[in-house]
This record gives C-alpha cells, sequence and structure tokens, in this order.
C-alpha cells in the first residue's frame, strides 16, 4: 500500500503493533492486535465509549505497559524504539481529554510548554527565545485564540482550554500525534480547523496522526485508515484504508 504522505510504501513503517493486548483490571481490552501504521498517515481510532481506545493511546505514548506483544516505533532513519524510550517520549505529541494546562498560567505559557523538551531548565527559567513565542501565537491565532494568550488558562472556556492543549501539541512539532478526542467540545467550525491542521501535519511533514473520533463524517473526511475495536470481543479489531 502507498503511504498516505506519497511516498514509497517500502520504507520503513512508523509504527508496528505485534499481537498486542492491553488489560484493564481483569478485562481484556485489546488482544492480538498486528497492524503497519505507514508514516505521515492520519489514523481515526474509533468504537463505542469504554472500548478500551484512550487505554490504546496511553500503551502508544509509553504511558501504559502492554499486558502481551510489544510496540515498535521507528525515527526516520529507521532504527526501532518502544514507547517507554524519553527520547521517543520527547518527539511524541499527546493531546489528553482532560487537557492537562496549567490553570495559574497564561494560554500563551501554556502553550510554549510544547517547546520544553528542546531547552535546558536553566535556559526556560528567564523565559522561552522570540522565536518560539512568536511561533506559538501564531498557532494560536491560527486556533482563533489570539486574543486570548495572555489571560490565564482557568479564565478560559471549555473549547478554549482543548484548543490550547491541541496548540501546545503542534507547537512542539512531533514524529507522533496521539489525539484522544480532540474535537468533543469545538462547534463544527473549529472541528475542521483542528482536524485540518493534524491531517496537514501528516501529509505535508510527514508526521503520523492517531485520532480518537467518534463522528462517521470526520473519519471519512479526514483521515487515510481507521482503527476499530469491539468491545464484545477484544481479538476483534480491524484496520482498514478509508475510501472517499
Amino acid at each position: 500500500m502507498s503511504r498516505p504522505g506519497g511516498t514509497s510504501g517500502s520504507a520503513a513503517p512508523h509504527l508496528e503493533l505485534r499481537g498486542l493486548g492491553l488489560r484493564r483490571g481483569d478485562r481484556w481490552l485489546v488482544r492480538g492486535l498486528d497492524a503497519v501504521i505507514p508514516r505521515g498517515a492520519f489514523v481515526a481510532v474509533v468504537g463505542p465509549s469504554g472500548v478500551g481506545k484512550s487505554s490504546f493511546l496511553s500503551a502508544l505514548a509509553g504511558l501504559l505497559a502492554p499486558a502481551e506483544g510489544e510496540i515498535v516505533l521507528r525515527c526516520a532513519s529507521g532504527h526501532a524504539h518502544h514507547p517507554a524510550e524519553p527520547a521517543l517520549q520527547r518527539r511524541t505529541g499527546v493531546i489528553f481529554q482532560n487537557n492537562l494546562l496549567t490553570p495559574n498560567a497564561s494560554v500563551l505559557v501554556n502553550t510554549l510548554a510544547g517547546r520544553l523538551g528542546r531547552h535546558s531548565a536553566w535556559r526556560t527559567l528567564f523565559g522561552f527565545p522570540r522565536a518560539d513565542r512568536v511561533a506559538a501565537y501564531r498557532i494560536l491565532c491560527d486556533l482563533g485564540l489570539g486574543a486570548q494568550a495572555h489571560r490565564w488558562s482557568c479564565q478560559t472556556s471549555g473549547g478554549e482550554q482543548q484548543r490550547t492543549a491541541i496548540a501546545r501539541a503542534l507547537l512542539q512539532e512531533p514524529d507522533l500525534y496521539l489525539a484522544d478526542e480532540p474535537v468533543s467540545a469545538l462547534d463544527a467550525y473549529l472541528t475542521g480547523r483542528v482536524l485540518g491542521l493534524l491531517r496537514q501535519e501528516a501529509r505535508e511533514h510527514g508526521r503520523t496522526v492517531l485520532c480518537v473520533l467518534h463522528n462517521a463524517e470526520l473519519v471519512e473526511r479526514f483521515a487515510d485508515l481507521a482503527l476499530s475495536f469491539d468491545p464484545a470481543d477484544p481479538a476483534n479489531w480491524k484496520l482498514r484504508e478509508v475510501r472517499r
């Protein structure tokens, strides 16, 4: 299969899942998941609430150890890594459902946290470089948050906080985006804007996106692949190409 980014499918895949199994307590969420994800793909992760989609993303982020099998991520050079490696985690941008913002920090400062992995602690103690601040403000403007940049995040709405978390991930410029329902608090226009930016990251910059979505129309509009889970049968998963 040709890679969604338009380059040859013979290149090493970005993500491989080999017999992956995930548990929550004594309940299996996923079993025997084998999948190959090409670099630069936008993958919609779909299924009913409670099926384990968030746990799946947590495993990809190195925050949850698989009960069986393994996850292999490859950098651009083709070298294989496991998600829990610190160097790899710095190249993974996670958009959590609860946003994980600092309440008494500005929207701009929360966004700039996406660049923390690039600088030593002493360098950011006195503020971020001007280039980082300019880049952060540009992204906030793209997301309709330019006027909110200097407000504390606790003073903003739920949708504005969600976009701030998205801005933080975009500023990080990771190799891999893991987005857990990133548009749940957004209207139709902003939903299209956010998912369009993530698709642009995949297609123009070769950054792979795995995004939990519940709306079938959004899956068909933005995704290259869809990975679906069945709550009745943890071994009944499907990875399909989205055809338009």
